[in-house]
């Protein structure tokens, strides 16, 4: 049975995050990093990344913005879930494209997420090494736990607790769709506001989804330093947030009490 939100978190229509209107979407005003090979936005929630079997508004649409004089448009090097918010990174041409494809296959992109999870764990940091398999041939995208699946490892640590709530660090060491959200949901914690994992937990209305890609770090360059991005979270987490200890910094942005 659904329960009613704690009363700091109970949904107001001026506080959450609609999905984008096509028109309306300022990728400039997104950008967070840029050089010659790469661009990372900070991917709105509720915009699909490109265009599913029903077509419809979606982030490819506006990609021809962020050229920035170069003949082609950069194109997406990774997924993130339509409502899942932060670090995207496109490449801005062919050659581009194949070397981050390869870090990403090998595994040597470092991806960062927050979440806000529903009761939390018990310990303070983790490991989470459950294989992840379609939980369905109809909706490809829906995946379940499987011991006769691909091989999926997330690491987790609380940086902050409240009644009901824990803001969780979650790096994925494989790249398996949905994986934060199953495994959340297979460790009793499911991700606040998810419409199919854990659905039956969440409180009603249903929130939009707590989970935003905050870094990235890409070994792009050999002998170079590797880029390192940041992404703020989304105004729609900010309230949760603030009741599991995130408070501003000078800037305006809730700081990570444990960095």
């Amino acid at each position: 049975m659904r329960q009613p939100f704690p009363p700091l978190l109970r949904p107001r229509s001026a506080a959450r995050d609609p999905a984008p209107r096509t028109e309306s979407v300022d990728l400039e005003r997104l950008l967070l990093y840029r050089d010659g090979l790469v661009l990372v936005i900070d991917k709105p929630a509720g915009l699909p990344v490109h265009a599913g079997p029903k077509g419809g508004p979606n982030l490819e649409h506006h990609l021809d913005a962020l050229r920035f004089g170069y003949p082609r448009r950069p194109a997406l090097a990774h997924r993130l879930d339509r409502d899942t918010s932060g670090c995207l990174v496109l490449g801005r041409h062919p050659a581009a494209l194949r070397r981050l494809g390869r870090l990403f296959a090998e595994g040597s992109v470092e991806k960062t997420y927050w979440a806000i999870v529903l009761g939390g764990p018990e310990r303070d940091e983790g490991r989470i090494d459950l294989p992840l398999a379609k939980r369905s041939e109809v909706r490809g995208w829906w995946m379940k736990v499987d011991p006769a699946g691909q091989p999926a490892v997330t690491l987790w640590r609380v940086l902050g607790r409240a009644e009901g709530l824990a803001w969780l660090e979650l790096r994925p060491l494989t790249g398996r769709t949905h994986q934060l959200r199953v495994h959340g949901e297979a460790m009793g914690w499911p991700v606040l506001g998810d419409p199919i994992y854990g659905r039956d937990r969440q409180p009603a209305p249903l929130p939009p989804l707590h989970l935003h890609a905050r870094a990235i770090v890409l070994p792009l360059r050999e002998g170079k330093p590797p880029i390192r991005v940041e992404a703020p979270p989304p105004p729609h987490m900010h309230e949760a947030l603030a009741r599991c200890g995130w408070a501003p910094d000078p800037v305006g942005e809730p700081a990570d009490p444990r960095t």
